[in-house]
């Protein structure tokens, strides 16, 4: 459950991503269907989770046991240092990261844009180092598609792109985020039911 629960935090993320940064220059049409899309991947995710919540209970054991179909390489969910010190300490980083670069870049007075440039290269930097804490480097991918992302969005602010920076750091990063938790958790949720299947 640990695992599905990460993923519906990140999917949260992902939607407020899209829904906060979809605007102009995007048309109205564009932006609302940006917004729903965002909304309905996130409550997909939410009802993977409540699925395998329910698994949980009436198996009476974790549902995301060593039975179900992990990617190689990956550290098995739920083991006790998933959420342990090496993940507190990545945590407080990007806290303290985002923070104090937001504040550096008000003192530098630099385009609000290059808060959303910032924010997606932090997230990205975090799962790229959380990769070997968790032994799971699929969640790498996404963590370099972000920080491109965040990277692409800082180069933007000096162009004559400023205001699609939203877009590029905002927009396509909550859609990667989506995507992966999206399809993780269909993996995860397959996983369930075919290990339900075989022992009923």
């Amino acid at each position: 459950m640990q695992r599905m629960t990460g993923l519906l935090v990140g999917a949260v993320f992902g939607a407020v991503f899209v829904v906060v940064n979809a605007q102009s220059p995007l048309n109205t049409l564009t932006a609302g269907l940006l917004r729903v899309a965002a909304c309905l991947a996130a409550a997909s995710v939410l009802a993977m989770w409540f699925l395998a919540v329910r698994s949980e209970r009436s198996a009476g054991k974790p549902a995301e046991t060593a039975g179900t179909a992990q990617p190689a390489g990956t550290a098995q969910p739920g083991t006790p240092g998933m959420y342990g010190r090496g993940y507190l300490i990545i945590l407080v980083a990007e806290v303290v990261l985002l923070y104090g670069g937001l504040q550096v870049l008000a003192a530098w007075e630099r385009p609000v844009q290059a808060n959303v440039a910032w924010i997606a290269f932090v997230v990205g930097v975090h799962f790229i180092a959380l990769a070997p804490v968790w032994k799971d480097w699929n969640i790498a991918v996404p963590g370099t598609v972000l920080t491109l992302l965040g990277v692409a969005g800082f180069v933007m602010v000096s162009t004559g792109a400023l205001d699609w920076v939203p877009f590029v750091s905002g927009v396509l990063s909550g859609v990667v985020l989506l995507v992966g938790c999206v399809g993780f958790g269909w993996r995860i949720t397959t996983a369930i039911r075919a290990q339900a299947a075989q022992t009923a």
